[in-house]
């Protein structure tokens, strides 16, 4: 059965994932941004090359009160991709994942999703505090109607996977930021999404607990726990180091000015960080970045 497009459907959400139904793949000639790759590139990350999972024409959005958040937005994100988005605060990225996630739809044009399943990882862990982590990382497979012996099985796999095991029991209360964000992430995870949208889930942890979720969110790409993901940050190093592509968006109204293929494949060392060509190539997004923001 196809699917419509997110401009002409409604959408239904479950914390942090959006069921979908029996969907139409998008066509396999889309337009793209323009390209800004390094002198040099060769062969892109192992993933590149699947079926598309979302597919922006055209879309654009604007708010009752006049807003335009986005300017017309052309883009694909296709299975084995890990797609990171860079901008200034309040040029549209989080708009670009509700809009992929049905949480609102497009004024102009058509968002077309073929993932079967999408997980949403919010700014805040969103943790129900009455119940444990175990409790906390079943609800989705519980809301999704999955047997109760399987969505055990599935959160103990995803609470060992994000390094929460012996903590099956504690509260929200009890953990720490960067405790709260893995649970959050093993929540998402345990529907093992067809695409998987992050709006900033590190942005308020420090440094160190950043780098360390940063290799876990990496291990679960490499593991292929969810199929696609589109990454909201700030963070260019960030960015580059987790990602497959960087585009990187003007101030408001947002439209993509720059994609940056990385051609780092996977896995990834922590010391990528210090290597020449990762600086170079962050340094290269950060001045595309700061040239955006002058236009």
């Amino acid at each position: 059965m196809s699917r419509r497009p997110h401009s002409a459907r409604s959408a239904t959400t479950h914390q942090d994932a959006v069921p979908q139904q029996a969907r139409r793949p998008p066509g396999e000639d889309p337009s793209t941004p323009p390209r800004a790759c390094s002198d040099g590139d060769e062969a892109g990350p192992e993933y590149s090359g699947g079926a598309a999972a979302v597919a922006f024409r055209g879309a654009e959005k604007r708010y009752p009160d006049g807003t335009v958040a986005l300017a017309p937005i052309d883009l694909t994100v296709r299975d084995g991709e890990f797609v990171s988005v860079v901008g200034a605060s309040g040029c549209g990225k989080s708009t670009l994942l509700r809009l992929a996630s049905g949480l609102t739809s497009a004024s102009a044009g058509t968002v077309t999703v073929a993932a079967e399943t999408i997980s949403y990882v919010f700014q805040d862990p969103t943790l129900l505090p009455w119940r444990s982590v175990r409790r906390n990382v079943e609800m989705l497979a519980e809301l999704t109607g999955m047997s109760r012996e399987e969505h055990r099985r599935r959160a103990s796999e995803m609470i060992e996977l994000v390094g929460l095991a012996g903590f099956e029991r504690h509260r929200p209360r009890s953990l720490s930021g960067g405790m709260r964000m893995r649970v959050s992430l093993a929540r998402s995870l345990v529907l093992s999404p067809g695409l998987f949208l992050l709006d900033e889930p590190f942005g308020a942890l420090d440094e160190m607990s950043r780098e360390r979720l940063n290799r876990e969110l990496l291990r679960l790409f490499e593991l292929r726990r969810f199929a696609a993901a589109i990454f909201v940050t700030h963070s260019v190093s960030e960015a580059v180091f987790l990602s497959t592509r960087v585009l990187v968006m003007s101030p408001r109204p947002g439209r993509l000015i720059a994609e940056f293929e990385v051609p780092f494949g996977y896995p990834r060392a922590a010391d990528l960080r210090f290597r020449s060509d990762f600086t170079e190539l962050t340094a290269a997004v950060a001045h595309r970045l700061r040239e955006g923001g002058d236009e």
